[in-house]
Protein backbone atom coordinates (compact mmCIF):
# COMPACT_ATOMS: atom_id res chain seq x y z
CA UNK A 1 0.00 0.00 0.00
CA UNK A 2 0.90 3.57 -1.10
CA UNK A 3 1.17 5.73 2.05
CA UNK A 4 -1.55 8.42 0.37
CA UNK A 5 -3.85 5.13 0.81
CA UNK A 6 -3.10 5.07 4.56
CA UNK A 7 -6.73 5.68 6.36
CA UNK A 8 -5.86 7.62 10.05
CA UNK A 9 -8.65 5.89 11.69
CA UNK A 10 -6.41 3.00 11.70
CA UNK A 11 -4.08 4.60 14.05
CA UNK A 12 -5.76 5.77 17.11
CA UNK A 13 -6.09 4.59 20.23
CA UNK A 14 -7.59 5.62 23.80
CA UNK A 15 -5.20 8.54 25.32
CA UNK A 16 -7.06 8.99 29.15
CA UNK A 17 -6.39 12.78 30.16
CA UNK A 18 -4.75 11.52 33.25
CA UNK A 19 -2.11 9.67 31.35
CA UNK A 20 -0.95 13.02 29.86
CA UNK A 21 1.99 14.00 31.58
CA UNK A 22 1.30 18.04 32.54
CA UNK A 23 4.75 19.04 33.97
CA UNK A 24 8.35 17.09 33.53
CA UNK A 25 9.58 15.51 36.28
CA UNK A 26 12.26 17.25 38.28
CA UNK A 27 15.50 14.81 37.27
CA UNK A 28 15.04 15.00 33.43
CA UNK A 29 16.62 11.02 32.83
CA UNK A 30 14.56 9.66 35.84
CA UNK A 31 12.07 9.65 33.25
CA UNK A 32 10.54 5.85 32.30
CA UNK A 33 12.58 4.71 29.05
CA UNK A 34 10.82 1.69 26.98
CA UNK A 35 13.34 -0.29 24.88
CA UNK A 36 11.32 -2.20 21.80
CA UNK A 37 14.01 -4.75 19.86
CA UNK A 38 13.50 -7.73 18.07
CA UNK A 39 9.61 -7.67 19.16
CA UNK A 40 10.65 -7.30 22.94
CA UNK A 41 9.80 -4.70 25.36
CA UNK A 42 12.38 -3.73 28.38
CA UNK A 43 11.33 -1.22 31.14
CA UNK A 44 14.10 1.44 32.22
CA UNK A 45 14.85 4.83 32.70
CA UNK A 46 16.83 7.88 30.73
CA UNK A 47 19.93 7.50 33.00
CA UNK A 48 20.70 3.86 31.92
CA UNK A 49 20.39 4.09 28.32
CA UNK A 50 24.09 3.66 27.77
CA UNK A 51 23.72 0.35 28.76
CA UNK A 52 20.98 -0.17 25.58
CA UNK A 53 23.39 1.62 22.75
CA UNK A 54 26.31 -0.03 21.15
CA UNK A 55 30.10 1.31 21.65
CA UNK A 56 30.72 3.90 18.41
CA UNK A 57 26.53 4.76 18.20
CA UNK A 58 26.30 8.33 16.82
CA UNK A 59 23.42 9.91 18.37
CA UNK A 60 21.98 12.11 16.57
CA UNK A 61 20.36 15.47 18.44
CA UNK A 62 18.43 18.32 17.15
CA UNK A 63 19.91 21.52 18.78
CA UNK A 64 17.03 24.32 17.64
CA UNK A 65 16.00 26.17 20.21
CA UNK A 66 12.34 27.48 21.75
CA UNK A 67 11.24 30.75 20.84
CA UNK A 68 8.97 32.45 22.95
CA UNK A 69 6.38 32.79 20.17
CA UNK A 70 3.21 34.12 21.51
CA UNK A 71 3.06 37.93 22.17
CA UNK A 72 0.20 39.14 24.08
CA UNK A 73 -1.33 42.38 23.05
CA UNK A 74 -3.52 44.28 26.06
CA UNK A 75 -5.89 46.47 24.61
CA UNK A 76 -7.08 49.72 26.61
CA UNK A 77 -10.47 48.17 27.23
CA UNK A 78 -8.89 44.86 28.77
CA UNK A 79 -8.75 42.50 25.89
CA UNK A 80 -6.28 40.61 25.03
CA UNK A 81 -5.34 40.13 21.03
CA UNK A 82 -2.47 36.66 20.65
CA UNK A 83 0.16 36.94 17.99
CA UNK A 84 1.38 33.31 17.83
CA UNK A 85 4.67 33.69 15.03
CA UNK A 86 4.62 30.30 13.25
CA UNK A 87 7.64 31.10 10.52
CA UNK A 88 9.20 33.91 8.72
CA UNK A 89 7.70 35.50 5.30
CA UNK A 90 9.00 34.11 2.44
CA UNK A 91 11.15 37.18 1.81
CA UNK A 92 14.05 35.64 4.19
CA UNK A 93 15.98 32.94 3.15
CA UNK A 94 15.79 31.06 6.48
CA UNK A 95 14.77 31.38 10.20
CA UNK A 96 18.23 32.53 11.17
CA UNK A 97 18.55 35.66 9.07
CA UNK A 98 14.62 36.49 10.30
CA UNK A 99 15.56 36.12 13.66
CA UNK A 100 18.56 39.04 13.17
CA UNK A 101 16.35 41.20 11.43
CA UNK A 102 16.42 44.63 13.20
CA UNK A 103 13.73 47.16 13.91
CA UNK A 104 11.12 45.60 11.16
CA UNK A 105 10.00 41.92 10.01
CA UNK A 106 7.17 40.10 8.55
CA UNK A 107 6.12 36.80 9.93
CA UNK A 108 3.32 34.44 9.04
CA UNK A 109 1.23 34.48 12.22
CA UNK A 110 -2.09 33.16 14.00
CA UNK A 111 -3.89 35.83 15.42
CA UNK A 112 -6.70 35.28 18.96
CA UNK A 113 -9.07 37.84 18.93
CA UNK A 114 -8.60 39.25 15.19
CA UNK A 115 -12.39 40.48 14.95
CA UNK A 116 -11.02 42.32 18.44
CA UNK A 117 -8.82 43.50 16.02
CA UNK A 118 -9.96 47.05 14.78
CA UNK A 119 -7.37 49.85 14.73
CA UNK A 120 -4.30 49.83 12.37
CA UNK A 121 -1.81 49.09 15.11
CA UNK A 122 -1.43 46.98 18.06
CA UNK A 123 1.40 48.56 21.01
CA UNK A 124 2.87 46.85 23.58
CA UNK A 125 5.10 48.14 26.18
CA UNK A 126 8.27 46.50 28.03
CA UNK A 127 11.57 47.29 29.75
CA UNK A 128 15.06 45.51 28.12
CA UNK A 129 17.97 46.72 30.52
CA UNK A 130 16.32 48.87 32.14
CA UNK A 131 14.91 50.49 28.84
CA UNK A 132 11.81 50.65 27.91
CA UNK A 133 10.36 49.69 23.88
CA UNK A 134 7.64 49.86 22.27
CA UNK A 135 6.68 46.82 20.19
CA UNK A 136 3.86 47.40 16.90
CA UNK A 137 1.58 45.19 15.45
CA UNK A 138 -0.04 45.44 11.93
CA UNK A 139 -1.81 43.25 9.38
CA UNK A 140 0.24 43.38 6.37
CA UNK A 141 -2.06 40.71 4.48
CA UNK A 142 -4.89 38.12 5.01
CA UNK A 143 -3.64 34.88 3.75
CA UNK A 144 -5.83 31.39 3.76
CA UNK A 145 -4.62 29.96 6.97
CA UNK A 146 -2.60 32.74 8.74
CA UNK A 147 -2.36 36.25 8.59
CA UNK A 148 1.13 38.22 7.57
CA UNK A 149 2.35 40.74 10.22
CA UNK A 150 4.85 43.38 10.64
CA UNK A 151 6.01 43.84 13.55
CA UNK A 152 8.03 46.65 14.42
CA UNK A 153 10.49 48.18 17.38
CA UNK A 154 11.97 51.26 18.88
CA UNK A 155 15.64 49.93 19.13
CA UNK A 156 17.71 49.46 15.90
CA UNK A 157 20.35 47.46 18.30
CA UNK A 158 17.87 44.36 19.14
CA UNK A 159 17.18 41.74 16.80
CA UNK A 160 13.80 39.59 16.63
CA UNK A 161 14.98 37.06 18.60
CA UNK A 162 15.81 39.26 21.55
CA UNK A 163 12.51 41.04 21.27
CA UNK A 164 10.74 37.49 21.67
CA UNK A 165 13.33 36.80 24.36
CA UNK A 166 12.29 39.59 26.09
CA UNK A 167 8.52 40.21 25.41
CA UNK A 168 6.68 36.54 24.36
CA UNK A 169 5.63 33.78 26.37
CA UNK A 170 6.75 29.88 25.43
CA UNK A 171 4.36 28.48 22.91
CA UNK A 172 3.45 24.83 25.10
CA UNK A 173 1.46 22.64 23.60
CA UNK A 174 -2.18 22.85 23.15
CA UNK A 175 -3.13 19.26 24.95
CA UNK A 176 -1.15 20.60 28.44
CA UNK A 177 -4.50 22.57 28.56
CA UNK A 178 -2.31 25.15 31.07
CA UNK A 179 -0.85 28.76 30.98
CA UNK A 180 2.93 28.93 30.16
CA UNK A 181 4.57 29.16 33.52
CA UNK A 182 8.01 31.19 33.86
CA UNK A 183 9.93 27.54 34.91
CA UNK A 184 8.56 26.18 31.18
CA UNK A 185 11.44 28.79 29.79
CA UNK A 186 13.65 26.31 30.93
CA UNK A 187 11.95 23.08 31.33
CA UNK A 188 10.69 23.24 27.84
CA UNK A 189 13.96 23.28 26.28
CA UNK A 190 16.60 20.79 26.10
CA UNK A 191 19.98 21.36 27.21
CA UNK A 192 21.72 21.57 24.19
CA UNK A 193 19.42 24.27 22.50
CA UNK A 194 21.70 26.54 20.59
CA UNK A 195 19.57 28.24 17.09
CA UNK A 196 16.17 29.97 17.74
CA UNK A 197 13.86 28.82 15.44
CA UNK A 198 11.30 26.69 16.52
CA UNK A 199 7.50 27.19 18.33
CA UNK A 200 7.72 23.45 19.90
CA UNK A 201 10.53 21.43 21.60
CA UNK A 202 12.13 18.08 20.18
CA UNK A 203 10.69 16.89 23.01
CA UNK A 204 12.37 13.26 22.84
CA UNK A 205 15.98 15.37 23.89
CA UNK A 206 14.16 16.83 26.86
CA UNK A 207 15.35 13.69 29.32
CA UNK A 208 19.07 14.43 28.33
CA UNK A 209 21.20 15.65 31.59
CA UNK A 210 24.83 16.30 31.68
CA UNK A 211 25.75 13.56 33.33
CA UNK A 212 23.70 10.90 31.24
CA UNK A 213 25.77 12.75 28.40
CA UNK A 214 28.61 12.22 29.85
CA UNK A 215 27.80 9.26 30.33
CA UNK A 216 27.24 7.59 26.83
CA UNK A 217 30.50 9.84 26.00
CA UNK A 218 32.16 7.41 28.29
CA UNK A 219 30.77 4.37 26.10
CA UNK A 220 32.86 6.22 22.99
CA UNK A 221 28.91 7.04 21.98
CA UNK A 222 28.88 9.85 19.83
CA UNK A 223 26.88 13.03 19.69
CA UNK A 224 26.14 14.88 16.11
CA UNK A 225 23.97 17.75 15.90
CA UNK A 226 21.63 19.24 13.24
CA UNK A 227 19.21 21.31 13.44
CA UNK A 228 15.23 21.32 12.23
CA UNK A 229 13.15 24.21 13.26
CA UNK A 230 9.78 22.88 14.82
CA UNK A 231 6.82 24.52 13.51
CA UNK A 232 2.91 24.46 14.68
CA UNK A 233 2.39 22.42 11.89
CA UNK A 234 3.78 18.98 14.41
CA UNK A 235 0.20 19.52 16.25
CA UNK A 236 -1.90 19.51 12.77
CA UNK A 237 -4.08 16.93 13.31
CA UNK A 238 -4.92 14.92 11.07
CA UNK A 239 -8.69 15.44 9.10
CA UNK A 240 -8.36 14.18 5.77
CA UNK A 241 -9.67 10.78 5.44
CA UNK A 242 -6.75 9.18 4.10
CA UNK A 243 -3.01 10.86 4.03
CA UNK A 244 -3.44 11.83 0.24
CA UNK A 245 -5.52 14.47 1.09
CA UNK A 246 -2.98 15.61 4.28
CA UNK A 247 -0.81 17.89 3.52
CA UNK A 248 2.17 17.38 5.65
CA UNK A 249 4.18 20.42 7.37
CA UNK A 250 7.42 21.89 6.29
CA UNK A 251 9.90 22.87 8.08
CA UNK A 252 13.30 24.38 8.11
CA UNK A 253 16.69 22.31 8.25
CA UNK A 254 19.75 22.76 8.86
CA UNK A 255 22.68 20.36 8.62
CA UNK A 256 27.13 21.37 8.42
CA UNK A 257 29.02 19.74 5.70
CA UNK A 258 30.85 17.92 8.66
CA UNK A 259 27.27 16.41 10.00
CA UNK A 260 27.25 14.65 6.95
CA UNK A 261 30.65 13.35 6.46
CA UNK A 262 30.06 11.92 10.29
CA UNK A 263 26.64 10.20 9.05
CA UNK A 264 28.46 8.87 6.08
CA UNK A 265 31.30 6.66 8.68
CA UNK A 266 28.61 6.13 11.75
CA UNK A 267 28.56 2.58 12.31
CA UNK A 268 25.20 2.56 14.49
CA UNK A 269 22.96 5.65 13.94
CA UNK A 270 19.88 6.05 16.18
CA UNK A 271 17.78 9.67 16.12
CA UNK A 272 16.83 11.72 18.93
CA UNK A 273 13.59 12.71 17.85
CA UNK A 274 11.38 12.59 14.78
CA UNK A 275 12.62 15.37 13.98
CA UNK A 276 16.06 14.77 14.07
CA UNK A 277 15.07 11.15 11.97
CA UNK A 278 13.64 13.65 9.49
CA UNK A 279 16.33 15.76 8.94
CA UNK A 280 18.88 12.45 8.54
CA UNK A 281 16.22 11.02 6.55
CA UNK A 282 15.81 13.99 4.43
CA UNK A 283 19.21 14.48 3.42
CA UNK A 284 19.96 10.84 2.28
CA UNK A 285 16.64 11.82 -0.41
CA UNK A 286 18.46 14.58 -0.99
CA UNK A 287 21.27 13.01 -2.88
CA UNK A 288 18.99 10.37 -4.26
CA UNK A 289 17.13 13.41 -5.99
CA UNK A 290 20.82 14.97 -6.75
CA UNK A 291 21.57 11.70 -9.08
CA UNK A 292 18.11 10.89 -10.47
CA UNK A 293 17.78 14.56 -12.11
CA UNK A 294 21.81 14.40 -13.07
CA UNK A 295 20.99 11.63 -14.93
CA UNK A 296 17.88 13.61 -17.28
CA UNK A 297 15.11 11.55 -15.29
CA UNK A 298 11.90 12.65 -16.32
CA UNK A 299 9.31 14.21 -12.73
CA UNK A 300 5.87 14.13 -13.47
CA UNK A 301 4.75 17.33 -11.90
CA UNK A 302 1.41 17.66 -9.92
CA UNK A 303 -0.56 19.20 -12.71
CA UNK A 304 0.37 16.34 -14.78
CA UNK A 305 2.66 17.72 -17.00
CA UNK A 306 6.66 16.34 -17.08
CA UNK A 307 9.43 18.61 -16.88
CA UNK A 308 12.73 16.98 -17.94
CA UNK A 309 16.14 18.29 -16.02
CA UNK A 310 18.53 20.25 -17.62
CA UNK A 311 21.52 18.78 -16.48
CA UNK A 312 25.69 18.49 -17.50
CA UNK A 313 27.74 15.62 -15.72
CA UNK A 314 31.25 15.65 -15.84
CA UNK A 315 33.79 12.89 -14.79
CA UNK A 316 37.16 13.74 -12.02
CA UNK A 317 38.95 11.74 -10.23
CA UNK A 318 35.97 9.32 -10.47
CA UNK A 319 33.54 11.54 -9.28
CA UNK A 320 30.39 13.16 -10.92
CA UNK A 321 29.59 16.59 -10.83
CA UNK A 322 26.30 18.30 -11.30
CA UNK A 323 26.65 21.62 -12.23
CA UNK A 324 23.07 23.51 -12.81
CA UNK A 325 21.04 21.52 -9.91
CA UNK A 326 19.83 24.21 -7.58
CA UNK A 327 18.98 23.81 -3.73
CA UNK A 328 15.27 24.47 -4.78
CA UNK A 329 15.53 21.50 -7.02
CA UNK A 330 16.47 19.09 -4.24
CA UNK A 331 14.40 19.93 -1.64
CA UNK A 332 12.05 17.10 -0.30
CA UNK A 333 8.73 17.09 -0.78
CA UNK A 334 5.60 15.30 0.90
CA UNK A 335 6.03 11.92 -1.55
CA UNK A 336 9.33 12.28 -2.56
CA UNK A 337 10.54 9.12 -0.69
CA UNK A 338 8.23 7.07 -2.33
CA UNK A 339 8.48 8.26 -5.87
CA UNK A 340 12.23 8.37 -5.78
CA UNK A 341 14.75 5.40 -6.94
CA UNK A 342 14.57 2.97 -3.70
CA UNK A 343 18.12 1.39 -4.34
CA UNK A 344 20.87 4.12 -3.56
CA UNK A 345 22.84 3.21 -0.73
CA UNK A 346 23.43 5.86 2.39
CA UNK A 347 27.28 6.06 1.42
CA UNK A 348 26.31 6.99 -2.21
CA UNK A 349 23.24 9.36 -2.04
CA UNK A 350 25.35 11.30 0.90
CA UNK A 351 28.39 11.80 -1.23
CA UNK A 352 26.39 12.95 -3.97
CA UNK A 353 25.05 15.62 -1.31
CA UNK A 354 28.34 16.54 -0.70
CA UNK A 355 30.10 16.22 -3.87
CA UNK A 356 27.11 19.05 -4.92
CA UNK A 357 27.89 21.14 -1.97
CA UNK A 358 31.93 21.47 -2.90
CA UNK A 359 30.53 22.50 -6.00
CA UNK A 360 28.58 25.23 -4.94
CA UNK A 361 31.33 26.37 -1.95
CA UNK A 362 28.38 25.28 0.59
CA UNK A 363 29.45 24.35 4.18
CA UNK A 364 25.79 23.46 4.89
CA UNK A 365 22.45 22.59 3.89
CA UNK A 366 19.54 25.40 4.86
CA UNK A 367 16.59 24.45 3.24
CA UNK A 368 13.06 23.71 3.83
CA UNK A 369 11.94 19.30 4.46
CA UNK A 370 8.17 18.45 3.73
CA UNK A 371 8.76 14.15 3.80
CA UNK A 372 6.23 12.21 5.80
CA UNK A 373 7.85 9.17 7.19
CA UNK A 374 4.74 6.41 7.55
CA UNK A 375 4.01 3.16 7.32
CA UNK A 376 5.49 1.34 3.68
CA UNK A 377 8.64 3.67 4.24
CA UNK A 378 12.36 1.97 5.08
CA UNK A 379 14.99 4.00 7.31
CA UNK A 380 17.64 4.72 4.96
CA UNK A 381 20.09 6.39 7.33
CA UNK A 382 18.87 5.72 11.53
CA UNK A 383 18.94 2.39 12.45
CA UNK A 384 16.86 3.69 15.45
CA UNK A 385 14.88 6.06 17.28
CA UNK A 386 14.71 7.54 20.89
CA UNK A 387 11.16 9.33 20.82
CA UNK A 388 8.17 10.37 23.24
CA UNK A 389 4.84 8.49 23.59
CA UNK A 390 2.80 10.60 20.72
CA UNK A 391 -0.80 11.64 19.90
CA UNK A 392 -3.90 9.60 18.41
CA UNK A 393 -4.16 10.35 14.90
CA UNK A 394 -1.34 12.30 14.06
CA UNK A 395 1.75 11.72 11.50
CA UNK A 396 4.16 11.27 14.43
CA UNK A 397 2.40 8.19 15.26
CA UNK A 398 2.53 7.18 11.88
CA UNK A 399 6.31 7.72 11.66
CA UNK A 400 6.65 5.40 14.69
CA UNK A 401 4.51 2.90 12.96
CA UNK A 402 7.04 3.07 10.01
CA UNK A 403 9.76 1.52 12.14
CA UNK A 404 7.74 -0.79 14.02
CA UNK A 405 5.07 -1.84 11.65
CA UNK A 406 1.78 -3.47 13.88
CA UNK A 407 3.35 -3.70 16.85
CA UNK A 408 3.10 -0.06 17.88
CA UNK A 409 -0.33 -0.72 19.18
CA UNK A 410 1.74 -3.37 21.10
CA UNK A 411 3.93 -0.74 22.43
CA UNK A 412 1.39 1.78 23.01
CA UNK A 413 -0.90 -0.58 25.32
CA UNK A 414 2.09 -1.85 27.63
CA UNK A 415 3.16 1.79 27.76
CA UNK A 416 -0.59 3.01 28.88
CA UNK A 417 -0.85 -0.25 31.62
CA UNK A 418 2.29 0.45 32.79
CA UNK A 419 1.95 3.82 33.97
CA UNK A 420 3.94 5.67 31.34
CA UNK A 421 3.70 9.30 31.01
CA UNK A 422 2.75 10.41 27.67
CA UNK A 423 3.65 13.41 25.47
CA UNK A 424 5.98 16.07 25.69
CA UNK A 425 6.52 16.06 29.37
CA UNK A 426 6.25 12.38 29.27
CA UNK A 427 8.43 9.36 28.84
CA UNK A 428 10.08 7.81 26.55
CA UNK A 429 11.41 5.25 24.29
CA UNK A 430 13.88 3.73 22.08
CA UNK A 431 12.75 2.05 19.25
CA UNK A 432 15.01 -0.49 16.96
CA UNK A 433 13.91 -1.00 12.90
Amino acid sequence: MHPKDISIIDYTYHLPDEKIAKYPLAERDCSKLLVFKNGTIETSVYKNLASFLPENTTLVFNNTKVVEARLLFEKSTGSVIEIFCLEPDERYSDITTAMLQKETVYWKCLVGGAKKWKEEFLHKQILYHENAITIQARIAEKRNDYFLIELSWNNADLSFAEILHAAGVIPLPPYLNRTAEEKDKSTYQTIYAKHDGSVAAPTAGLHFTDNLLADLSKKNIHPLYVTLHVGAGTFKPVKAATMHEHEMHAEFIDVTKAAIEQLIQAETIVATGTTSLRTIESLYWMGVKLRWKAKGKRQKEDDGSVMTVDREEKEEGGRWKVEVLKLEDIVIQQWDAYELPQDVDKQTALQALLNWMDLNNLDRIICKTQIIIAPGYTLKIADGLITNFHQPQSTLLLLIAAIVGNEWKTIYNYALANEFRFLSYGDGSLLWK
